[in-house]
């Protein structure tokens, strides 16, 4: 029985140190409470300053409930974080996203979401923040009609896309680099 005793201290213990030896606190070095990071300055493959980055963010996924912001909005916020932790600012990339599918219902307007979902939209903060970066925003004209969501309803931030089906190619052929979220 002692050394069952032992046994499950010492695991405990190598748990716990194991535990605060490597805990790193999350930084937001752009994006404040959004897409957390880890600086990693001695990483391979470093953002290079010589390359125009131009990055496409096809948002469909949502989040698992109405109360939770959307992954990939809070993917492309880790994206400018990450950038910013090795020295690149968001105003020296071109970042664009299209939000269709079932992520549409995060492009509401607060009091049109709240009134449909019963919560506050999660993502009014974020979808200001990517803005104010410089992130251009888009939702899918035929998703709005798929919801039957009004144009009046969609938040000032996001511009209305003929479709995704015409986002997505036309900014790809623009050389653009894909994330599908």
């Amino acid at each position: 029985m002692k050394s069952l005793i032992k046994m499950l201290f010492v695991i405990l213990l190598l748990i716990v140190c194991s535990n605060n030896s490597y805990a790193q606190k999350w930084e937001y070095p752009v994006i404040k409470g959004y897409g957390p990071v880890h600086p990693l300055p001695d990483a391979a493959v470093q953002p290079d300053k010589s390359i125009e980055y131009k990055i496409l963010f096809d948002i469909t996924i949502a989040a698992n409930s109405k109360d939770k912001v959307n992954p990939g909005l809070d993917h492309i916020a880790r994206l400018i974080n990450v950038f910013a932790s090795a020295g690149m600012m968001p105003n020296k990339m071109k970042l664009v996203a299209v939000i269709h599918g079932n992520s549409a219902p995060i492009v509401l307007k607060n009091d049109i979401f709240k009134s449909k979902y019963g919560v506050d939209n999660p993502n009014i903060k974020l979808l200001t923040d990517l803005k104010k970066n410089g992130v251009v925003l888009y939702v899918c004209g035929q998703a709005l009609a798929d919801n039957n969501f009004k144009h009046e309803w969609v938040n000032p931030n996001i511009s209305i896309a003929l479709s995704a089906l015409t986002v997505v190619p036309t900014y790809q052929l623009m050389g653009y680099a894909l994330m599908a979220w």
